[in-house]
């Protein structure tokens, strides 16, 4: 069961682990919506998620330039960095986001969905970061 409430971590290492812990409990198709400033630890959680699903961690970067990463490990994870999108749902059915979404035991995690716009994305877990000074974090994960 993939944990929801207000998390606070003290490190990256800390976040890491957390999405490490939901990444292994994660047994069917699941999306996440990560929300938060640059540098506020989506891409730590997003690798976290990844090692949990026995992907290495290391192979996922911010796909800001690429814009999707696609990893194969236990379950099939796509990355989506939107930062450079303009919210257009046609721009994001072109890159395959439906598919993406609709695809059998698939894990989507998606860095800045405030630019998905009217695209209309199904059941997925909001994570919010909030930066607390120095390295600690809040982590509020919910439905």
């Amino acid at each position: 069961m993939i944990p929801t409430g207000e998390f606070t971590t003290q490190s990256a290492e800390e976040t890491f682990e957390l999405a490490y812990g939901i990444g292994e409990a994660i047994a069917s198709s699941t999306v996440f919506l990560l929300h938060g400033d640059l540098g506020a630890g989506k891409t730590v959680f997003a690798k976290g998620i990844a090692a949990g699903l026995d992907i290495d961690p290391a192979e996922v970067n911010s796909p800001t330039f690429t814009i999707i990463n696609q990893h194969d490990g236990r379950m099939r994870l796509y990355h989506l960095d939107l930062y450079r999108i303009e919210g257009e749902a046609d721009e994001l059915r072109e890159l395959g986001l439906e598919e993406m979404l609709n695809e059998p035991n698939a894990v989507v995690v998606i860095e800045w969905p405030e630019r998905l716009g009217s695209f209309k994305i199904p059941a997925a877990y909001g994570v919010n970061f909030r930066d607390l000074g120095g390295d600690a974090r809040s982590v509020l994960i919910g439905r």
